[in-house]
């Protein structure tokens, strides 16, 4: 079940609501506990049971920390299982087939893959447990000795499958003490439908150019049709997983919960530092919390300080995909930030904005165009493509028709993808008009009516991070 679906917002959301403001406080904890299991058995009804395990075992390990209490290295070895235990799973799961595929490449073996399915969100929530039993060794958070309300946080079905990732110590006051309210129940529906709109309305659409540009044929590629493609792709993926943060962010400040920002307007960054401050950003701040950090962060000597970017980087490019393109991205931006870090950040800050988020963006999409296609040989000729080699024409009357076709929504997408609108907002939010609240509720649900007509009408609806 995803959000932008009619299911979702038609009979789950609406139920699931209903249910929880009828119930007393007390038991609302155990009811977001088994409606997000029921949330995400709709969608994987087998793999509910490594929900179910990974909960009762990361409980277990947050009751044992409590018991070895002064206890400084058992406690450390029960934080080495909560770790070793998630991140099995995650290999398991997510790798195994990887690992097996190159093993038989490089040895020349032919050892049967496992092909098991991906379960959905698994490297959302596996992250997810870890930070629990971390904060607790780190005395950031209190140990959850109710187990229903700790697989309410396990399984909050908001933030269940694509993010944001929130730590442990983020909710854990939430999870006993929250106070649902009219004004937060406004702001997360306002917040909800804003997202909808991004998902449904601008990422679906102009993911559409993404996949035909894509599928054309070699006779049919041009210059211009690369940029163009690669330039939907960036649109697609901001707006597919700014839009289900939003939702998610809209979602838990309905039932009462703050959850991270996520996405901070990153197209209009000047630097690439300053893009991963602006983009998942909820998954930035965990590896640096526990790796970065951990490793010795910047206040190292500088060949540490480079290997300690390396390992973040090399794992941030793992967590995304069990493929070598997924690799390759991370390490692109190892070597991109290493660049700033030691060479060119001084320059970056002394041109023009213009100048310094032009480049940004040049290098954002060339690392899109890595991350988009796992095919590496695909990948060689797109770039070649984007520049003109190997005699690609600089026009095609394909790619003119795509352009003529789809310029408005690029138009739009642009726009979108800039703090402009949220600004305009801000500045009659000061102002305070008296038809203001009557024309936001209006704006929005126009919105949604189309957002929802859409759904009724298309089949087309991915979600990338889900994949993840």
């Amino acid at each position: 079940m995803v959000f932008s679906s009619l299911l979702f917002l038609f009979m789950f959301l609406p139920g699931v609501l209903s249910v929880y403001f009828l119930l007393p406080k007390k038991f609302r904890n155990a009811f977001l506990f088994f409606a997000s299991l029921f949330f995400y058995a709709w969608g994987e009804p087998v793999y509910i049971v490594i929900m179910l395990v990974s909960t009762v075992f990361d409980y277990f390990n947050g009751l044992m920390l409590g018991h070895f209490e002064g206890q400084k290295k058992k406690q450390q070895a029960v934080v080495a299982l909560a770790v070793l235990g998630n991140l099995s799973i995650l290999a398991f799961f997510k790798y195994a087939d990887f690992f097996i595929t190159n093993i038989n490449a490089v040895f020349g073996l032919n050892l049967p893959l496992l092909n098991i399915p991906l379960p959905i969100g698994v490297s959302f929530y596996t992250f997810q447990t870890m930070s629990y039993s971390i904060d607790i060794y780190r005395k950031e958070a209190p140990i959850q000795r109710n187990i229903l309300s700790f697989g309410a946080y396990v399984t909050l079905f908001p933030q269940l499958i694509a993010g944001p990732i929130v730590r442990y110590k983020d909710v854990a006051d939430a999870l006993n003490y929250r106070l649902e309210s009219f004004e937060g129940f406004s702001t997360g529906a306002e917040r909800f439908t804003v997202g909808l709109v991004k998902k449904v309305l601008l990422a679906n659409n102009i993911g559409l150019l993404w996949d035909k540009i894509k599928a054309l044929p070699p006779g049919q590629h041009s210059v211009l049709a690369a940029w163009l493609g690669i330039v939907a792709f960036a649109f697609q993926i901001y707006f597919d997983f700014s839009g289900y943060s939003d939702m998610a962010i809209g979602l838990g400040s309905m039932l009462g919960f703050k959850f991270p920002e996520n996405f901070n307007f990153p197209y209009i960054s000047q630097s690439i530092t300053e893009f991963w401050r602006r983009w998942h950003i909820s998954l930035g701040v965990w590896f640096r919390e526990y790796v970065y950090i951990p490793l010795g962060g910047n206040r190292v000597a500088p060949h540490r300080h480079i290997f300690n970017i390396f390992a973040v980087w090399a794992l941030t490019g793992l967590w995304h995909g069990a493929a070598w393109n997924y690799v390759l991205w991370g390490l692109y931006y190892f070597v991109l930030l290493i660049a700033e870090k030691y060479f060119l950040g001084k320059f970056l800050k002394m041109i023009p904005a213009f100048f310094s988020v032009s480049i940004t963006l040049f290098f954002t999409l060339m690392g899109w165009v890595i991350f988009a296609i796992e095919d590496l040989s695909f990948m060689g000729s797109y770039f070649t493509m984007l520049f003109g080699l190997n005699n690609t024409p600089l026009v095609s009357g394909e790619g003119l028709y795509l352009l003529t076709a789809y310029l408005p929504q690029i138009v739009i997408s642009a726009l979108a993808s800039t703090p402009i609108f949220a600004l305009l907002h801000k500045r009659l939010k000061k102002d305070s008009p008296a038809w203001l609240p009557l024309a936001t509720g209006l704006s929005l649900s126009i919105a949604f009516f189309l957002s929802t007509a859409y759904l009724v009408d298309s089949t087309y609806n991915p979600f990338l991070y889900f994949r993840f």
